[in-house]
C-alpha cells in the first residue's frame, strides 16, 4: 500500500510503501471491540471503596429502647437505612477489572485498527517531525499545514521533549511512543501522524511472526 510522504511544511514529495500485512490486513470488528474493552478495563485502578456498617465511625449506642415507643426497633445508627450509615454491597478494592487477551488477538486488533485508519485516509506519513521552537503555536501551525482539522495522535519513534511540550496544551492532540501503540488511542483520535522513523518500530511489533 502506497501513501504520500509529507515534509514538515505540509508538501508531498514522493510516495512511500507501507506494509500490506499491517495497513491492509483483515479487520475483525469483534476482536477490535474486545481489545478496546480490555484496554479500558485494564486502565481502571480499582481504588473505589465504600464503608460497610462495621467501618463507619459513630456511636454504638442503641437509637431508642427496644419496646414501648411504637416505632420499629433499631439497633444502630450505622445501619444502612440511616443517613451516614454503612453501604450494602458497595464497591470494594478487592475487585480486579483486569482482562486477559492472547497476544495473537491483540496484534490482530492493532492491525485492524491501523487498516481502518488507512482505509479512511486518516494516516499522514511525514519524513520527520521537527519544530523550530517548542511552542504550542508551532505545533498548531504544523498541523494546519498537514490539514489536520480535528483530533490527532502523533506516534514518535523516541522521546522528543520539544514535540511533547508543544502538543501538551492542545486538548485534541496526543503524543505517544510508537512502541506503546494501542487500540483505544487509534479509535479515539481521528488522525494518525506517523514520522517515517516510527514505521520500523511498528513493523517490528506487528510484522509476520509464527504466533501471529
Amino acid at each position: 500500500m502506497k501513501f504520500p510522504l509529507y515534509t514538515s511544511s505540509g508538501k508531498s514529495t514522493k510516495q512511500i510503501e507501507l506494509a500490506d500485512n499491517i495497513f491492509a490486513a483483515p479487520v475483525n470488528p469483534v476482536i477490535l471491540h474486545q481489545a478496546y474493552l480490555r484496554e479500558r478495563a485494564n486502565a481502571r485502578l480499582g481504588t473505589h471503596k465504600a464503608k460497610t456498617r462495621g467501618e463507619v465511625s459513630g456511636s454504638t449506642a442503641k437509637v431508642w429502647r427496644q419496646k414501648g415507643t411504637g416505632r420499629a426497633r433499631q439497633g444502630s445508627r450505622k445501619a444502612p437505612q440511616w443517613s451516614g450509615g454503612g453501604v450494602v454491597f458497595g464497591p470494594t478494592p478487592e475487585r480486579n477489572y483486569k482482562r486477559d487477551m492472547p497476544q495473537k488477538m491483540r496484534r490482530l486488533a492493532l492491525r485492524g485498527a491501523l487498516t481502518s485508519k488507512a482505509g479512511e485516509g486518516k494516516i499522514i506519513v511525514v519524513n520527520e517531525f521537527q519544530l523550530k521552537e517548542s511552542k504550542t503555536k508551532e505545533m498548531a501551525g504544523l498541523l494546519e499545514k498537514l490539514k489536520v482539522e480535528t483530533s490527532a495522535l502523533i506516534l514518535l519513534p523516541s522521546p522528543t521533549d520539544e514535540v511533547e511540550r508543544a502538543a501538551r496544551n492542545l486538548p485534541s492532540v496526543k503524543t505517544l511512543l510508537a512502541q506503546y501503540l494501542n487500540v483505544e488511542d487509534l479509535l479515539t483520535y481521528d488522525w494518525l501522524i506517523l514520522p517515517q522513523a516510527s514505521l520500523p518500530i511498528i513493523e517490528k511489533i506487528l510484522g509476520d511472526k509464527k504466533n501471529g
